[in-house]
């Protein structure tokens, strides 16, 4: 078995008093795609921002790759969701990108042209060299997305978080994402993303957490992704096609 990558024992996370996540208990093995799914204000959002210390647990310990966040943080790579940034900072597409390397040559130095050629040929794989020059602000929702993928990728991380990648991308965007993913998966990278279209979970995913406020299960997509343990994680008031049962 593949060494263990994420550890989070006994988690607890609130919001105003409101206890959004309790008991999560997950292990994260090198190598595996795994989807975060489950209904609207289900936590998926918070656990991956409480997991990266963007958002105070309650209770409960994270280790990544048997360390501490401070240790490891230079392995992680998170792709937030697009909604929660500013695209009118004036800056353009491979500025952005370029960001993602500030971790490695760190935030008061400038990047050299060998740093900006890493994040130009980011920018290429994702299919964006053409607007590598473009504000941020007039690139399209899907090209945004790229943008920030490349970002991510540049970080040449062995673990990433994804919040929603695919949300609102036009479907050749999703294909190239998707292409992505299983690349870096291919090379031994981990990648958890929260994804929301279950029609495309055992097409995307080879493993899945299904979460509701606490985990419901965990576990490779074929043994975790069935009827039941959907309609529990949705409190079976739902219509569904394609889960096994």
């Amino acid at each position: 078995m593949n060494e263990v990558v994420l550890n989070v024992n006994n988690l607890f996370a609130s919001y105003r008093k409101t206890n959004v996540l309790h008991s999560i208990n997950i292990d994260v093995h090198a190598g595996s795609l795994t989807g975060i799914i489950g209904p609207n204000g289900a936590g998926k959002s918070t656990l991956i921002k409480t997991i990266l210390n963007l958002h105070p647990p309650l209770t409960g310990s994270v280790k990544f790759f048997n360390e501490p966040f401070r240790k490891a943080k230079r392995r992680i790579g998170y792709v937030p969701q697009r909604g929660a940034v500013d695209w009118d900072f004036p800056t353009d597409a491979l500025d952005v990108v370029t960001m993602g390397l500030y971790g490695k040559i760190g935030w008061l130095k400038r990047p050299t042209k060998k740093d900006k050629a890493k994040a130009y040929e980011a920018l290429d794989k994702m299919g964006m060299a053409d607007f590598a020059d473009r504000q941020i602000s007039q690139l399209s929702g899907g090209q945004q997305q790229r943008v920030f993928l490349a970002r991510a990728l540049v970080q040449d991380a062995d673990l990433y978080f994804m919040d929603e990648p695919l949300a609102g991308v036009d479907a050749a965007t999703e294909r190239a994402i998707m292409t992505i993913l299983q690349e870096l998966k291919a090379k031994g990278k981990t990648v958890l993303v929260v994804h929301h279209d279950l029609q495309t979970v055992e097409d995307y995913f080879d493993h899945v957490l299904l979460l509701n406020r606490t985990v419901i299960s965990h576990g490779r997509t074929a043994e975790v992704f069935t009827r039941d343990k959907i309609a529990e994680t949705y409190g079976g008031n739902m219509r569904w096609m394609g889960a096994s049962s």
